[in-house]
């Protein structure tokens, strides 16, 4: 028996649309209570999170779709899993939740133990933790802790604050508030919020009418596939890229004191990174003083075929901090060197310092990866979803452009020839039961659970099939 089927004997056979528009006429009318009093204009559709079980997610009308898209990527285990449930149901659990700790001054005499549990599955290389309440509130704390760390650096991590600094800092002015500056990518996602916003460089939308810090971004490399026909080719552009990161670097007008990289960029289009370029900009931020942040809240967890997507890189020494959110259900980010504990209390502080209910689940599923290999079922799977989208790549290649994440997992993204296209595809994939996300202009990208397995990718691989045929 597959641990699907264990997890999920009551999991449909198959996706079942009956409306004739998504969203159907039940989810108009609950959507359209609900923006009486919340924005709903993103909705797909109203969700019926009750019956959806395993890897089919169940709207109002009724319908049932096989779920490629797992709440922005952010399901780990399915719907409704019964591992999950039980942990939910644990009395720590229960006074996480009625009596949510204020962790910095409060902190519960289980906290130790819900966060050695987390630390179980920290990337190899890390052995500390700090909590967050989201993917950017984790990145922004990442930066805080990267600023912090520099300016110790520069200071001496023992040195009190001078007199100037405690002064300056509260008119918002040097040196008690320095110019400093993060480096990111151009197509890059990191967050919503204003020092992930200035980072983030995938749509204007998630970005607009926000004020910005004067931040530098670097250009990702661009591959050409499949990978390995053209290595050269791929060997020059991340030369090329890697290049322009030690220039803006060396040459921006406010010091950089820190570089964060998605391993895939996802919102941007699955873009993905070589193990060449991750590695040499470890060399390249210990040549030049820079922390090195890998943001892996939307592919870490699994979803690659191993826990952690930069761990492919093997990169050495390890980097300074690994942010996280999604799969986890929780947020925050690991790190292994002292120094990136402030030099005095109530720096890296707020009301929560995070949430140990949302510790707690994570905790339960990492241990239900492990104990359940679902990494290496996702690899295995993944492998069996490329070969059946490689074939369709073959019958319909202006369909199937750029098709990448070969040996990532269900990590699967390919291009359409335009955005309407693409746009078209994942409409007419809703109408099939199948849901299906997208990214940058004319990008599908895959992302099912842990516990998707072949059965599932064949279903999907037939669906998709009919609706490529017929566009």
């Amino acid at each position: 028996m597959s641990v699907c089927e264990k997890y999920y004997p009551s999991e449909p056979s198959k996706p079942s649309v009956t409306s004739s528009s998504i969203p159907g006429p039940k989810s108009q009318e609950e959507l359209s209570k609900l923006g009486k009093v919340f924005d709903a204009r993103p909705a797909y559709f109203m969700a019926d999170y009750e019956k959806s079980v395993g890897n089919y997610i169940v709207d109002a009308d009724g319908n049932t779709y096989l779920d490629l898209y797992a709440q922005i990527a952010s399901i780990a285990l399915g719907y409704n899993n019964p591992a999950l449930i039980k942990a939910a149901q644990s009395p720590e659990m229960i006074r996480a939740l009625v009596d949510r700790p204020a962790l910095g001054n409060f902190p519960s005499k289980d906290l130790t133990a819900i966060l050695e549990k987390l630390l179980k599955f920290a990337p190899k290389g890390q052995s500390m933790v700090w909590s967050g309440l989201s993917g950017a509130d984790a990145n922004e704390l990442a930066f805080k802790a990267a600023f912090m760390y520099y300016r110790s650096k520069q200071r001496g991590y023992d040195k009190e604050f001078s007199a100037e600094e405690n002064s300056t800092v509260m008119e918002n002015s040097t040196p008690g508030s320095p110019q400093l500056a993060v480096l990111s990518f151009k197509k890059a996602f990191h967050g919503r919020l204003f020092a992930s916003g200035s980072v983030t460089c995938s749509k204007p939308i998630h970005k607009l009418d926000f004020p910005a810090f004067n931040w530098p971004h670097a250009e990702y490399p661009a591959y050409k596939f499949p990978l390995e026909q053209n290595e050269d080719a791929n060997r020059a552009e991340d030369d090329r890229c890697l290049k322009i990161v030690e220039d803006l670097i060396t040459s921006w007008p406010i010091p950089v004191a820190a570089l964060i990289i998605e391993p895939i960029q996802s919102e941007g289009g699955d873009n993905h990174a070589s193990k060449y370029f991750l590695q040499s900009l470890r060399d390249l931020t210990l040549k030049l003083g820079v922390v090195y942040i890998i943001d892996e809240v939307q592919t870490g967890v699994g979803a690659t075929g191993k826990l952690w997507c930069h761990e492919y890189a093997e990169i050495q020494p390890p980097v300074d901090l690994v942010t996280f959110s999604k799969k986890f259900q929780s947020a925050g980010y690991f790190f292994h060197d002292p120094h990136f504990v402030p030099n005095k209390p109530y720096r890296q502080f707020n009301t929560w310092c995070g949430e140990p209910a949302r510790m707690i689940i994570a905790g339960a599923i990492g241990q239900e990866i492990v104990d359940k290999k679902l990494a290496e079922q996702c690899a295995r799977v993944g492998d069996y979803l490329f070969g059946k989208l490689s074939a369709l790549q073959e019958k319909y290649p202006t369909k199937f452009q750029n098709l990448r994440g070969k040996n990532r997992g269900t990590f699967i993204a390919w291009d359409l020839p335009s955005g309407a296209e693409r746009d078209a595809l994942l409409k007419n994939l809703k109408l099939n039961g199948c849901n299906v996300g997208g990214c940058a202009e004319k990008s599908v990208r895959l992302r099912p659970t842990l516990t998707f397995e072949e059965k599932h990718a064949d279903i999907f691989v037939d669906v998709l099939s009919k609706v490529v045929a017929e566009i």
